[in-house]
């Protein structure tokens, strides 16, 4: 797969792709459930206040984290560049547009959008129009 790095290549080719799973966002300062949490965890990121993880629902569970907000992932397909530009400004304003909060989380390959479950297919149709209109 070519890695796309001009913002219309990027936004026309996103090719948005919902998860079935349920993730959660959590976060912890005990050593040792972030160590217990880690090796089922999407990604990790190390805060001042703490470690945060992605979580798939049953794991959240099994650990009794917090579950706020039951999210959807929304791959963007395209193969987007570490230095292109414009991609998640045009998916965030096209969601806060739609008043639908997102978490961009890029990835080497791929940027991965989370909403709110209950607005993720609401979403998607918002990406896919946004997909279209590059063209």
């Amino acid at each position: 797969m070519a890695t796309v790095r001009d913002t219309r290549g990027m936004i026309k080719g996103m090719a948005p792709v919902r998860d079935a799973e349920t993730w959660h966002f959590c976060t912890t300062d005990d050593r040792d459930l972030a160590e217990r949490a880690r090796p089922h965890a999407l990604a990790v990121f190390g805060e001042d206040e703490g470690v945060s993880l992605i979580l798939p629902d049953e794991v959240a569970r099994d650990l009794d984290f917090p579950m706020e907000m039951p999210m959807s992932r929304i791959t963007l397909s395209v193969h987007s560049a570490l230095d292109g530009v414009g991609l998640t400004a045009a998916v965030a304003g096209a969601l806060a547009e739609a008043l639908i909060p997102c978490n961009v989380v890029a990835a080497y390959h791929h940027d991965h959008v989370f909403v709110p479950e209950e607005l993720a297919g609401k979403a998607m149709t918002i990406l896919q129009d946004v997909a279209r209109q590059a063209e």
